[in-house]
């Protein structure tokens, strides 16, 4: 059978099977990843082996851009707080504390236990660190007026960490092609860490608004369908990466701005129809991103990276994430159960492999390539099997029990 009808197939399968079987699903310790995940290994050599062939980095890092654009704007869609620095405590926390202590602790492993270079170990850190937009539906805000607190917080990090993880990826990559930090630390500090973040900001803003203003001119002219005035969202998303990586900024931070523009820029009821419609996208992104993950298992060659995969998959999954979240939380107003809660969903996923596939582009090859695939790759298969059958009774757990205290 054709490749391209058989995939057709199998997607249309698995999204008919989650949807009709959405009700049950609900109730069992499972989450939508996991049974992709579990499909997309059933495809691979380890099932039916259909799925032989190897996308090439390219593609998988294209297809995981694109997944991790959606999820972050529609994380922007959710940021329903005022902009306030006592709002924006959360997330000002879990990015200015959280993130750079995991990067430190994973980057100390990796030069320590592993023996990697210092540039290298950076580059895992920076690839790991981020929890992943994607992968977290079930913890994230339900909708643009919840306004629990510790839904919010895991859902601004997860949008806003995917982006400002980058400056840390440029340095690692800078690190391992050129030894000699003298020769390029000024420009990435000016350009990849200032510039770039800057830029990213100024972007989405502008670019949400200019979309915006050109709506309501034409709205008054001659109104568009509703059908075609959800697609707005699809337009804004495409528009401020693209516009923002053309001036060197970051695309992922301007696309979750955007979101956040619009959030506060359009009615109540236009931003649910767009959250809607983003978030159905994301779906149909995410099934097709997680079954080829699956389908990438191959045991034969992990086993040579499998005590290294799963020592630092441990220590992140179990270790720094949680630890780090008290550290970074402390004082904070979340109570202390909550606080390990969200240490515990530090879930890893879809960015991690999107920053790795990128890093290769930029010439990480060889066998420094390979331990990196399979310790990332491991730390996120461990993640969403870990997170998926540990998500819905904690989430119940918290419902019912922490959330009144």
């Amino acid at each position: 059978m054709n490749l391209y009808i058989f995939s057709l197939l199998v997607i249309g399968l698995v999204l008919l099977t989650v949807t009709l079987g959405s009700g049950w699903i609900k109730r069992l310790p499972v989450s939508y990843a996991l049974i992709y995940l579990g499909v997309g290994v059933f495809l691979g050599p380890y099932g039916i082996d259909f799925l032989t062939e190897r996308p090439s980095s390219e593609f998988i890092e294209r297809l995981t851009e694109l997944v991790v654009i959606v999820s972050v704007f529609g994380c922007g869609l959710k940021m329903n707080r005022p902009m306030t620095l006592a709002a924006w405590q959360l997330p000002a926390r879990l990015i200015g504390l959280m993130m750079p202590i995991s990067i430190v602790a994973i980057a100390a492993v990796a030069h320590f236990l592993l023996q990697f270079d210092w540039g290298a170990a950076v580059l895992l850190g920076a690839i790991l660190a981020p929890t992943d937009p994607v992968l977290a539906s079930e913890i994230q805000l339900n909708h643009s007026n919840d306004q629990d607190n510790f839904r919010f917080g895991v859902t601004s990090e997860g949008g806003l960490n995917d982006s400002l993880a980058f400056p840390f990826v440029y340095f690692g990559i800078h690190a391992i092609n050129q030894p000699q930090w003298d020769s390029w630390l000024r420009q990435w500090l000016l350009v990849d860490l200032i510039w770039a973040i800057l830029a990213g900001v100024v972007m989405g803003y502008l670019v949400a608004k200019a979309i915006l203003w050109l709506d309501r001119r034409v709205q008054r002219s001659r109104p568009s369908e509703d059908l075609m005035q959800d697609i707005i969202a699809l337009s804004v998303i495409l528009l401020t990466y693209s516009l923002t990586e053309l001036v060197n900024g970051y695309g992922f931070l301007a696309v979750f701005v955007a979101g956040l523009t619009m959030q506060k820029s359009c009615t109540q009821h236009r931003q649910s129809n767009q959250l809607h419609f983003v978030e159905q996208i994301e779906k149909l992104l995410e099934v097709i991103a997680i079954l080829l993950l699956g389908s990438l298992l191959r045991f034969s060659e992990l086993r040579w990276h499998l005590t290294d995969a799963l020592a630092v998959a441990g220590l992140v999954l179990l270790i720094i994430r949680p630890l780090g979240a008290q550290i970074s939380l402390l004082g904070s107003s979340l109570a202390v159960p909550t606080r390990w809660l969200t240490g515990w969903f530090g879930i890893r996923g879809l960015g991690s492999l999107y920053y790795l596939t990128y890093a290769m582009g930029k010439g990480l090859d060889g066998n420094l390539a390979d331990r990196m695939v399979w310790i990332v790759y491991t730390t996120i298969v461990a993640s969403i099997f870990l997170h998926g059958i540990t998500a819905s009774p904690l989430m119940n757990w918290y419902q019912t029990r922490i959330k009144s205290l």
